[in-house]
This record gives structure tokens, C-alpha cells and sequence, in this order.
């Protein structure tokens, strides 16, 4: 993390512009498949029937939290992939790509610090690698959630915004729709993304994971 960025940890970020945003930059960086097997199938995809359908998610019957304050990101748990890990924060390249966590952690989400902070009115945004060359890293089981799985983002100011999934989605690079993915919907909302479709040797993944959730209770 750099300096610049520790500075100013506690102030909200400028939102990003998420008609001109370039699509998330992840790596992908394929598993190097040696022929043992153990990794030929490929992280899981999304079921079709498990994609958000554009409309606003029905919501519960309890009221929805209210919009937390801005704080950062400090840890994501995710209970169905078995996923608990610590989050830094990520911004953007030298060309304008939302950047991602260093590779070399295969434990290590990144949460955008462009969007708002996870539980603040809007749509925040947390990456990770599906893979690196050791082997499954933090998001590699993000294409088997299911509606009505729930994110857990710890924050710094201790307090943890649950969010639970309405949609799960792959989306190919090449027409990637960032304003349905990174758009607000008025209320607190969580984009959580990885690669994920089809893959090549030569060019990695050809798409992106993304998980579609509202925030539903504050703890």
C-alpha cells in the first residue's frame, strides 16, 4: 500500500465515473496445469438461473438498515466458500484500470476505494484473484453462491455490513456492463468480482465473476 494511500485512509474517496470506468483489471493469472488433475476443471461458474434480472431485489420483510457512515474495509468473510481474509485497499493504474491485490497472497481481497465504502449508500466494490500460480486464491469458489448467501465486510470502525446475494453473474471482458454492475441502486449495495468464463493459455480468462448483494443487517 503506498504512503499516499495511508494518508488519507479515513477520508472518502472521489466517486468513481462509472460510465467511463474501464472494467475491472484482474490478472487471472491462470493455474499452471501440470496434469495431475487436481485443478483441469476450472474454478466453478454461476448457474444461469442465479442471475440478477435487472430489477431491484425484493426486499425483506424486516426493515433494511439504514446507510452506515464511510469507513474502510478491512476484512471479507464469506461462510458458504469458506472464505475469511483481509482486505487492502485498491485503486486505479497508470491507465485507468481499477487495479488488484498483489498476486503473490492468494489470501488478499482489495477493496476500490473510487466507490463508497461497504455499507454507505451506493455500490461498493471488492476484487480478488480466482487463481495464481500456487494455486486457488481468496475468490476461487465465487461462482458457486447462491441467492441468499451473505458477505460479511468488517470495517475499521468495528462494525461488520452483512450483505446478502441476489445475483451471480459472468460477464465476458470484451463488453463488460459497468454501469449495471457498478451503478447505484439507491440503497447500500456490494459488488464482489474475480475472473472467471472461458480460458487460454495465451490471453488467461475471459471474463468476470461478479456477485450482485444489499446490505441486510449491520452488526
Amino acid at each position: 500500500m503506498s504512503d499516499a494511500r495511508l494518508a488519507d485512509e479515513e477520508q472518502p474517496r472521489k466517486r468513481a465515473p462509472w460510465g467511463v470506468l474501464a472494467l475491472v483489471l484482474l490478472t487471472g493469472l491462470a493455474l499452471i496445469r501440470n496434469g495431475s488433475g487436481e485443478f483441469d476443471i476450472g474454478p466453478p461458474q454461476p448457474a444461469s438461473a442465479a442471475a440478477a434480472d435487472g430489477r431491484m431485489p425484493a426486499r425483506a420483510t424486516t426493515k433494511a438498515p439504514e446507510p452506515l457512515p464511510f469507513s474502510p474495509a478491512e476484512r471479507v468473510r464469506v461462510p458458504a466458500i469458506q472464505v475469511d481474509a483481509p482486505v487492502t485497499q485498491v485503486g486505479l493504474d497508470a491507465e485507468g484500470w481499477v487495479d488488484a491485490p498483489p498476486p503473490e497472497n492468494p489470501n488478499l481481497a482489495g477493496w476500490f476505494t473510487g466507490a463508497v465504502s461497504p455499507g454507505e449508500k451506493g455500490t461498493a466494490v471488492v476484487v480478488g484473484h480466482v487463481d495464481n500460480l500456487q494455486g486457488p486464491a481468496v475468490f476461487y469458489g465465487l461462482g458457486s453462491l447462491k441467492k441468499g448467501n451473505h458477505v460479511e465486510i468488517l470495517r475499521k470502525d468495528g462494525r461488520t455490513a452483512v450483505f446478502q446475494v441476489y445475483g451471480i453473474q459472468v460477464f465476458e471482458k470484451s463488453s463488460f456492463p459497468g454501469q449495471k454492475v457498478y451503478s447505484s441502486t439507491g440503497a447500500p449495495e456490494l459488488r464482489v468480482i474475480t475472473c472467471g468464463g472461458g480460458f487460454s493459455r495465451g490471453n488467461g480468462y475471459t471474463g468476470n465473476v461478479v456477485v450482485f448483494a444489499r446490505l441486510v443487517s449491520v452488526r
